[in-house]
C-alpha cells in the first residue's frame, strides 16, 4: 500500500527544480542543500514579483479591495451562484486527465481527481509555478505512470488549454464591441488598451506551435531524438543521450493523441470546462453591477486573465489576477465604472477562486490518504 501523502510532502515536492527519474537518495545535508536553496530563491523572486505587480496597482489607482460603494450593485446570489460553477469547473479540469494517463497506466477517477487538485493547489501557492512538479510526482506514487511519462500528459494538457484560450479570445475578440478610441491608459497607468488584441495573437501563434511540436515530438519521435541528440551533443555526447531519453520519454506521455478513445472525451470535457468557466465568469460580472457586458465580453476578460497569469507573480497569482483582469475590462466600461463595480467584480473574482482552489486542496488531501483498494477502477468509470 502506498504511504499516505502528507502536507509536508508536498512543500517538499513543490521545493524540487525539475521532475527526476529515479535515483539514489543523496545524504540528509545534500538533499538540503538541493531543495532549500533554489526554494528560497525561488519564493524570493515570486515574493519580489508579487509586491511589484501591487506597487504598479496602487500607482495606477486601481483598487486591490474596493472602495466604499462599489458593492452597492452585488447581487449576492450570483456569487453563490459563481462558487457552484467553480465545483463543475474544477472537476472537469481535474478528471479530463485521467483520459492522457489511461495509455499509460490504470488508475481510479477519484485518485486522479485527487492528484489534481492537490496539484491545482500547489500551483496556486508555491512561487513561480513551481508547484507544476506536483501533479507527476504524486501520480508516478500510486501508479505504475512514470515521471516523465506523467510529465508529458500535464505538458501536453497545458498545451491544448492555451491552444483553447487563446482560440476563445481570439474569437471573442471579433464579437464585441469596445470602446472606440480605446483607451491609451488603465486607471493611471500608460499602459494602451489597444495593446490586448495584439498580445492575443502572439499567444495564439505561441500555443499553435507548441502544439504542432508536441505533435512532432510524437509522431517523428526518431527524427526529434536525434535533433536533440545533435544540439546537446555539441555541449556534451552523455549530455545529449540523457536529454534524448528524457525527450522519448515525454512522448509516450502524449500516446494519447492518435487513439480518438481518450483524445475525443477530452476534448469534450476539457470544451465543458471553459464553457463553464466563461458563462460563470460572465454571470459574477453582471452579478457584481457589469449590467452591459456580454458572454462574449466575459470570454475576452477570461482570455486575458488566463494569459496574464502565466507571467511570473507572487504565490496565489496576487497582482498578475488583478492587472489582467482589470486590462480586460479596460477594453469596454470606462474609468468610473472599473473602479467601481468593475472593483468588486475582480475582487470577488479572485477571492472565489483562490478560496476554492483551497478547499479543493484540502479535500484532495484528504482523500489520497484513504486506502486506494476502496475505489472504483478507472476501467469500471468508463
Amino acid at each position: 500500500m502506498p504511504p499516505p501523502v502528507r502536507p509536508a510532502t508536498l512543500r517538499a515536492v513543490s521545493a524540487v527544480d525539475e521532475p527526476l527519474p529515479p535515483a539514489p537518495t543523496p545524504g540528509p545535508s545534500v538533499a538540503s542543500e538541493r531543495l532549500h536553496i533554489p526554494w528560497r530563491a525561488r519564493l524570493a523572486i515570486s515574493l519580489l514579483c508579487g509586491v511589484g505587480l501591487a506597487w504598479i496597482l496602487w500607482d495606477g489607482g486601481l483598487p486591490i479591495y474596493p472602495p466604499d460603494g462599489a458593492f452597492d450593485r452585488l447581487r449576492p446570489w450570483t456569487v453563490v451562484a459563481y462558487v457552484a460553477s467553480l465545483a463543475a469547473v474544477h472537476w472537469f479540469r481535474a478528471a479530463r486527465w485521467r483520459h492522457l494517463l489511461r495509455p499509460l497506466g490504470q488508475l481510479s477517477l477519484r485518485e486522479v481527481v485527487a492528484v489534481a487538485w492537490v496539484g491545482f493547489g500547489a500551483i496556486l501557492l508555491s512561487p513561480l509555478r513551481s508547484g507544476e512538479v506536483v501533479r507527476p510526482y504524486l501520480i508516478t506514487r500510486r501508479s505504475s505512470v512514470r515521471m516523465w511519462e506523467a510529465t508529458g500528459t500535464v505538458g501536453a494538457e497545458r498545451v491544448i488549454d492555451g491552444l483553447a484560450l487563446s482560440a476563445i479570445l481570439f474569437i471573442a475578440l471579433r464579437r464585441v464591441t469596445p470602446l472606440d478610441p480605446l483607451p491609451d491608459h488603465i486607471g493611471d497607468l500608460e499602459v494602451p488598451v489597444a495593446a490586448v488584441p495584439g498580445a492575443a495573437m502572439s499567444v495564439l501563434f505561441l500555443f499553435c506551435s507548441a502544439f504542432v511540436a508536441m505533435a512532432v515530438f510524437f509522431f517523428a519521435r526518431d527524427f526529434a531524438r536525434r535533433v536533440t541528440q545533435k544540439v546537446f551533443g555539441l555541449v556534451s555526447a552523455p549530455l545529449g543521450e540523457r536529454v534524448a531519453d528524457i525527450v522519448d520519454r515525454v512522448a509516450q506521455g502524449i500516446g494519447f493523441l492518435p487513439s480518438p478513445r481518450h483524445l475525443v472525451p477530452f476534448l469534450l470535457e476539457t470544451a465543458a470546462y471553459w464553457s463553464i468557466n466563461a458563462a460563470g465568469v460572465w454571470l459574477l460580472a453582471w452579478g457584481s453591477g457589469l449590467s452591459g457586458i456580454t458572454l462574449a465580453e466575459a470570454c475576452v476578460t477570461m482570455g486575458c486573465l488566463g494569459i496574464g497569469i502565466l507571467v511570473p507573480s507572487g504565490p496565489g497569482y496576487f497582482g498578475a489576477f488583478q492587472l489582467a483582469t482589470y486590462m480586460a475590462l479596460a477594453m469596454f466600461f470606462p474609468e468610473d465604472v472599473l473602479k467601481g463595480p468593475g472593483a468588486a467584480f475582480v475582487f470577488v473574482l479572485y477571492v472565489s477562486q483562490v478560496g476554492f482552489h483551497l478547499v479543493a486542496l484540502g479535500l484532495g488531501l484528504r482523500l489520497l490518504r484513504r486506502a486506494p483498494e476502496t475505489w472504483p477502477k478507472a476501467e469500471a468509470l468508463g
